[in-house]
């Protein structure tokens, strides 16, 4: 007899992934172009695996401090002294199992049982399940299709409660691809200011963006470099999703002393091998030029090919490397057209709804995948509407 499981209400309520069940549906046709998974197509550049293989062999295979090596939380310093303040030291830094474990760990330092984050609709689900997993709640601000999906002041504000205690910013956005603009930022700093809220600025794809747009970070504010935590990684910059190496910046050493306590219960700390190979990957970005470069033509090929599509719309990304489509037309739930697609033009795509109720009637498709099978899929989702909705213009 099967005995039952013992598993926790905390457990029991940490959200299921709406990209994973397309990822598992998709196993039972291999055929099928698959434009969900969130990661670059390309391997991580050679340089950098030099740089592990040489610290292997030099013997860097021992615990690293919780915090990080010293090497690269100094390197990690200097490229925000450059970019966003000068007042930032190694000691504002620590170095962690991706941005997600970063994200966690901020999350636990800021935020009590019963508090409150607002996290963009839609957004990256494990938002949801981050602050779940440490007895918060992520409470959702809608972003519309007419800003871009950008979100707006005043529909913080309009959420903002008595138990919100912090905003968690994404821009470049999974899933939608927006960037926020500088005026975008300074109207968002003045509520945060206002109601005296944290912000987590997510920000691994702050290298991917396109058309000579040029990111701005809410820790670029000087009136809000005290309340603002950078989260970052090497994953989609420089292609290393598998190394799980990232890192957060924080505005006091304290907060960073609190969270390397916490990371000795976590992970205890990141490989050390790893870590020389992120302070390689930092001395350049050539490879990161060359694969946006790359992104950019990807991007055209799909977004063009989508919006040739009757009943299509899909607004150029202006960063990341998904794109984001309208699919209203067709009068189907996301769910339901992303398994028509899959089903009947052997294209996996993800459905908006997995990303919360704000991307219901739209899709997320990865173009970080080769010009052929962009091509392909959209030939074969162009195939299947003209078949299957010969009225739709």
């Amino acid at each position: 007899m099967e005995q039952e499981l013992r598993i926790s209400q905390r457990a029991k309520q940490y959200p299921a992934s709406g990209i994973r069940k397309m990822f598992d549906l998709a196993a039972q046709y291999p055929e099928a172009i698959k434009l969900t998974v969130g990661e670059p197509n390309f391997d991580t550049p050679q340089y950098i695996k030099d740089a592990a293989k040489r610290a292997l062999d030099e013997g860097q295979t021992h615990y690293a401090p919780n915090a990080g090596t010293t090497e690269l939380r100094e390197a990690v310093a200097a490229k925000y002294r450059k970019q966003y303040w000068e007042g930032y030291t190694k000691d504002h830094v620590i170095i962690t199992v991706g941005a997600m474990e970063g994200l966690f760990l901020a999350m636990m330092t800021l935020l009590d049982p019963g508090d409150e984050i607002l996290v963009p609709d839609p957004c990256f689900p494990n938002y949801y399940g981050q602050a779940s997993s440490i007895g918060a709640r992520a409470v959702p601000v809608p972003t519309y299709e007419e800003y871009d999906y950008r979100i707006q002041a005043a529909d913080i504000e309009k959420t903002v409660t008595p138990r919100t205690r912090a905003i968690l910013l994404n821009s470049p956005c999974n899933p939608t691809g927006a960037v926020l603009t500088k005026e975008d930022i300074l109207a968002i700093a003045k509520v945060a200011k206002t109601h005296d809220l944290w912000v987590l600025t997510d920000e691994p794809y702050d290298a991917i963006v396109y058309d000579g747009i040029q990111p701005y970070s809410m820790a670029q504010v000087p009136e809000m470099q005290d309340r603002v935590m950078v989260l970052n990684s090497f994953s989609k910059s420089y292609a290393m999703t598998g190394w799980r190496i990232g890192y957060l910046v924080a505005p006091e050493p304290g907060y960073i002393k609190k969270m390397a306590q916490l990371q000795e219960g976590v992970a205890s700390c990141v490989s050390t091998f790893t870590q020389a190979a992120a302070v390689e990957a930092l001395k350049s970005t050539a490879c990161v030029d060359q694969m946006v470069a790359d992104y950019t033509r990807r991007r055209d090929i799909l977004v063009d090919g989508l919006n040739a599509i009757p009943g299509i719309t899909c607004k150029k990304s202006a960063g990341s490397f998904y794109a984001f489509p309208n699919i209203k037309a067709f009068g189907k739930t996301s769910q339901a057209f992303a398994e028509e697609l899959l089903e009947n033009a052997g294209v996996v795509t993800v459905p908006g709804s997995a990303f919360g109720d704000m991307g219901e009637g739209y899709l997320r498709l990865v173009f970080a995948n080769s010009d052929e099978n962009l091509k392909e899929a959209v030939r074969r989702i162009a195939d299947y509407v003209a078949r299957a909705y010969p009225g739709i213009k």
